[in-house]
């Protein structure tokens, strides 16, 4: 139980972190609502870390050599708020107290983008790790790049017991220690507790051993409340010359709470009552929301004594150099500039399949954007993710452009959001459009941050025959492009394909997944068909008599429907066949484009798509697609078997024609 009555604050590190846990409390109880158990107990590894080590800039919050730090475990995000408040960042005290309100720029998890000073948004527990991992991989291949002088830093991770029970957890901590990614430090608040109760009751594992196991040096501070401890042993990790460190800190949820130490304080608010009496424990006895002149002072001159000669310093040599021009330029992922200069080779524009002509343009824009880098999880083989010119990335090599990222679609994708966060990279990613189940979560966090992540996904269709319904994607289509600021293309052929990359190129702020086939798809375009992708929509071939029906259709099914308008042409209808590789793009489109590309009458279109036929009924009337899992077979009868063949599509499209 805590202690109510008055501690003595012995000396202003005491009275900055007692002012920490104040701010956080208030802030809390004044929203009555949020999570006061982290906070309170990471309040001492937070003020050491941007007092003593974290080399950003208040001023220059987006300076491209600055320290990255993520809070993994979000909900903490009070602790965050009130340490750059501290510190001198853009946030007010106004700003702390409008907590988790609307549109307030302190939201219940840290958001980038909307908070001066934050690094990466963060909540869904384990990502922040994945994260934190993927900014110290750009560390490493910039810093090869472009040299010490300009990339040369350290990333930071705040984590608790939960981020540490996610499955990603794992799967980054790996990938760290085989890399050795030692300007790499997770600090690990560990106070044994978690929402539902003890860490106990779901976790008894011996987290030394694990770390260790996995290539990390471990570090314990046994009383994670003692900020001398807490500052020697950040100081310690920094040492490390060939692994990522773990700190782990023993802390106590809540401290100074009646409810310390249980899962009670970790997601309400103290109340006033327990709230002072909590303040009182740390020495704290002033009026709410209250910030002493020495506290702002004495923070934020550690602050400016210990970085501004550095980066001064830094500004001094590197300002005129051409490289640290261009790594500027590219600092905020925008490729634009570059990708009209580049022109490709007409030979890949032929019958292939689409993974094959992707993995042409993608070898082809590695040649010429030096930035551009990715891999696979484990099928690079299969997705053609592979850089034929591009050496593999290692620690050994880290100019290497080729990632090797195993078996973790997860880990990977989070990771390449990390590196996009970073800044400086432009990131792919590949796996079968099955497993992108197994990315979804890190897809959602590139569109909610705006990152122009590019996600390659093959196989895209029941086409994929003999490996059966456990690799023949159903639902994936419809999942990817529900979620919001998140372009989906599927493209009919190679002029499709390069339509699409061209257009993820470009962006800077909205992730792209590209579909693939395994099997080949004629050149249905003879000529580029940018400016037609960029709409989302167009008509691929138009009805020869009068119209009778549209056919829409993305991927290999457009072929299918100008076959279907070929045979129905030729017993005297009209038929229209659209290209729709993008919805999302056509959606964002005038609807007199819309009216134009699908013609007036709802009741006279269908969707052709080896798919779930979900959130296509907008478009036409009839979808013709697929609402069960497929079946093992040759990709030939597995097609005959659900109706995607010429004459049985036909034939469908004629009796609808009828009425019938």
């Amino acid at each position: 139980m805590a202690k109510n009555h008055q501690k003595i604050i012995k000396d202003l590190d005491e009275l900055s972190i007692a002012t920490i846990r104040s701010l956080c409390i208030d802030a809390i109880n004044k929203s009555k609502s949020g999570h006061p158990g982290m906070c309170l107990s990471a309040a001492p590894i937070i003020y050491s870390l941007y007092k003593d080590f974290l080399n950003s800039n208040p001023q220059d919050s987006k300076w491209i050599n600055r320290d990255r730090f993520v809070l993994s475990a979000g909900h903490g995000s009070m602790l965050l708020y009130s340490i750059l408040h501290l510190s001198g960042y853009k946030v007010s005290m106004s700003d702390i107290m409008k907590f988790r309100q609307l549109h307030s720029i302190t939201p219940g998890h840290p958001e980038i983008g909307v908070t001066d000073g934050v690094d990466a948004s963060s909540g869904p527990l384990g990502q922040g790790i994945a994260q934190a991992v993927g900014m110290a991989i750009a560390e490493t291949k910039l810093r090869a790049l472009y040299g010490e002088d300009i990339y040369n830093h350290y990333t930071y991770c705040l984590c608790g017991d939960g981020c540490l029970e996610e499955g990603i957890s794992q799967e980054a901590i790996t990938f760290a220690g085989l890399n050795k990614l030692n300007k790499l430090i997770l600090l690990y608040d560990r106070n044994n507790v978690t929402l539902d109760g003890p860490l106990a009751q779901s976790s008894e594992e011996d987290v030394i051993r694990r770390f260790e196991a996995s290539g990390w040096n471990v570090i314990t501070v046994y009383n994670g409340n003692n900020y001398k401890k807490v500052k020697k042993a950040i100081a310690k990790a920094k040492k490390s010359k060939d692994k990522p460190t773990l700190v782990i800190f023993k802390t106590v949820i809540g401290l100074g709470s009646k409810n310390e130490g249980t899962c009670k304080v970790h997601g309400s608010p103290l109340g006033e009552e327990d709230g002072r009496n909590a303040k009182l424990s740390y020495g704290f006895d002033y009026p709410e929301f209250t910030v002493s002149s020495e506290v702002y002072e004495h923070i934020r001159n550690a602050i400016k004594e210990r970085v501004n000669p550095l980066y001064q310093a830094y500004n001094d040599k590197v300002q005129e150099s051409d490289k640290y021009i261009e790594a500027v330029q590219l600092s905020d992922n925008n490729l634009e500039a570059y990708l009209d200069e580049i022109t490709l080779d007409e030979g890949i524009f032929k019958t292939d399949s689409t993974r094959n002509t992707s993995g042409k343009i993608l070898n082809a824009y590695h040649e010429a954007l030096p930035t551009l880098v990715g891999g696979s999880a484990d099928v690079a083989g299969s997705v053609k993710t592979a850089l034929k010119n591009g050496e593999n990335w290692t620690i050994k090599t880290p100019n290497g452009t080729n990632f090797n990222w195993g078996i973790r679609e997860f880990f990977m994708s989070s990771a390449a959001n990390g590196m996009l966060l970073h800044g400086g990279l432009r990131t792919y990613v590949g796996t079968f459009l099955v497993f992108s189940d197994y990315c979804k979560a890190a897809i959602r966090m590139s569109a909610l941050q705006e990152l122009p992540a590019i996600y390659l996904f093959s196989h895209d269709s029941i086409a994929v025959g003999e490996d059966g319904p456990t690799h023949q994607p159903i639902e994936q289509l419809a999942a990817l492009r529900s979620i919001p600021n998140v372009n989906v293309f599927r493209p009919c052929d190679a002029r499709e394909v390069e339509a699409s990359y061209k257009l993820a190129l470009e962006s800077s702020k909205t992730p792209s997944a590209i579909i693939l086939s395994r099997q080949d798809l004629k050149l249905v375009n003879q000529e580029n068909v940018y400016a037609q992708v960029k709409k989302g929509a167009y008509i691929v071939a138009n009805e020869k008599n009068k119209l009778s029906f549209v056919l829409i259709a993305s991927g290999s099914e457009v072929e299918l429907a100008l076959k279907v308008r070929d045979n129905l042409e030729a017993q005297g209808y009209g038929i229209r066949v659209v290209s729709m590789p993008c919805t999302r793009l056509f959606d964002s489109q005038p609807a007199a484009y819309q009216t134009k590309v699908l013609g007036n009458e709802y009741t006279k279109r269908a969707v052709l798509e080896m798919a779930s036929p979900f959130g296509l009924h907008k478009y036409a009337k009839y979808v013709l697609g697929i609402s069960s899992f497929g079946l093992s077979a040759k990709a030939e009868d597995v097609i005959e078997e659900y109706g995607f063949t010429p004459e049985a599509m036909t034939m469908t499209i004629l009796n609808l024609i009828r009425g019938r």
